[in-house]
């Protein structure tokens, strides 16, 4: 269960509600504290047929696991030269 700040539930209320609408709950704190949970009004049960929704729409390429060039991988690790 996942815990935002109020400001982060201002700013993306929309997704926030998109993911609870998919079983998720999250808990909405003020300075730490909590002060709200957002859960589903009604269980979906449909959920499954939401899995596999966005089949096609991204095609992993052929080299998506090789290993990252030289000075990529250096940058990551903070080895910048």
């Amino acid at each position: 269960m996942e815990t935002v700040n109020i400001h982060q539930a201002q700013t993306n209320l929309s997704r926030l509600l998109s993911r609870v609408e998919l079983g998720e709950e999250i808990i909405i704190s003020n300075r730490g504290i909590p002060i709200a949970k957002l859960i589903p009004f009604r269980t979906s049960s449909n959920r499954r047929a939401s899995l596999g929704q966005d089949r096609g729409r991204f095609i992993v390429p052929e080299d998506f696991n090789d290993p990252l060039p030289k000075e990529i991988l250096a940058a990551f690790e903070g080895n910048e030269e």
